[in-house]
């Protein structure tokens, strides 16, 4: 069977619903609104009742941990090393091969988010924190406060900060400012959440940001500016225009009408901790990486019809060229609750850390009656 993909050489009958239609050059201008529950929680339910082996595949994967202390022993060598180079062959090394790595330690940071490293939550927040080291900026706990919503949630306007914000859709909308929205994509990442959706900071988050300072000030003192610059480069440089960064667009743009995640099936997810399976990671986010192509082989009937990617050059050439994708391409619903009929409440964060410094008197008033809202955060975690 040909199973339907995302690029727009497909046709109807491929594709099968909401197939691409040539928007004649037209930009789109406007958010794909869905009054619908998002299309995970259901699709979960439907495949463990058809398919409830797949509960065996659950858990913590024991092999995490030894790859995260592999490639952050890896970059930090490698940062020595960079520190004897020329900036001419330095930037292009921390391209290539330090975007790379760090883009690795970053979808560790992803898999430990979800407690697929250890079972203790503890053991896994001190990982995350291990893991991002290398990448010269504090992001670990901020990015799992903020990404467990995106899963509940996902497409919630405000709640879900992962889809961009309207400015950046009606901005965007040539190919060279989509290529410099490519190009800007972390700050994005890290600016978009802190103006749309605010939280405290929680105490792990501030020790976080202390381990990092700590980090950085050691390699400087070790490596020089150039080593410490290969590592901030790495990063920065990574999640630009950079084979592993097709990811930040592929998964959630729609690139086929009426679909809203997309698996990639291709050799990048060999070091990615295969994040290319994405409709079975948002479908079961407890089964770890390792493990997520057992998913799709064991339930091929809910995955094989629907559209997906095989080439990440593809996805920016589409991204770029087709007038109907921009950052206005993604899906939204308006914030009434998930499939468990649970609202979204801006400013709480979905970890079951206290805020460090609340900001405002809402968040105050959060904190005050923080035991309700920890249970039901314990409740989410342990769900996923």
């Amino acid at each position: 069977q040909n199973h339907p993909q995302s690029s727009s050489q497909f046709c109807t009958e491929t594709m099968g619903r909401g197939a691409y239609q040539d928007a004649g050059g037209i930009a789109r201008q406007a958010f794909h609104w869905d009054d619908g529950p998002e299309p995970h929680c259901g699709r979960k339910a439907a495949i463990l009742k058809a398919h409830p082996e797949i509960k065996k595949l659950m858990g913590p994967c024991p092999y995490t941990k030894y790859q995260v202390f592999g490639v952050v022993s890896m970059q930090i060598c490698l940062a020595f090393a960079a520190a004897k180079l020329p900036w001419a062959v330095l930037i292009p090394f921390a391209y290539l091969i330090g975007g790379a790595a760090n883009c690795n330690l970053q979808l560790a940071m992803h898999e430990i988010s979800h407690n697929l490293a250890f079972k203790g939550m503890f053991a896994n927040r001190v990982l995350s924190i291990i893991a991002n080291l290398p990448l010269g900026i504090p992001a670990a706990i901020s990015f799992r406060k903020y990404h467990l919503e995106h899963h509940r949630y996902q497409g919630h306007d405000v709640v879900d900060v992962d889809v961009p914000c309207e400015w950046e859709g009606w901005f965007f909308v040539s190919a060279p400012r989509k290529l410099l929205w490519c190009m800007l994509q972390p700050a994005f990442y890290a600016l978009r959440p802190v103006f749309t959706n605010p939280k405290p900071m929680l105490q792990m988050e501030a020790v976080n940001i202390l381990v990092q300072i700590a980090f950085d000030l050691a390699i400087f003192k070790a490596c020089g500016f150039k080593g410490l610059m290969y590592l901030v480069a790495g990063t920065l440089l990574g999640m630009g225009i950079h084979p592993t960064a097709y990811h930040f667009i592929s998964e959630h743009c729609v690139f086929v009408e009426g679909y809203e995640t997309y698996s990639y099936y291709g050799w990048l997810n060999a070091i990615m901790y295969n994040v290319g399976y994405h409709n079975e990671h948002h479908d079961f986010p407890n089964v770890p990486g390792s493990r997520l192509y057992k998913v799709k082989a064991a339930a091929p009937e809910f995955y094989d019809n629907l559209p997906y990617h095989t080439s990440w050059w593809k996805v920016y050439y589409e991204y770029l060229t087709r007038p109907d994708i921009n950052p206005y391409a993604r899906v939204k619903r308006a914030p009434t609750g998930t499939c468990e009929n649970t609202p979204p409440t801006r400013g709480l964060s979905a970890d079951a850390d206290a805020p460090l410094f609340p900001h405002n008197r809402a968040a105050r008033l959060t904190h005050r009656t923080r035991p309700r809202a920890v249970d039901a955060t314990k409740k989410i975690l342990k769900s996923e």
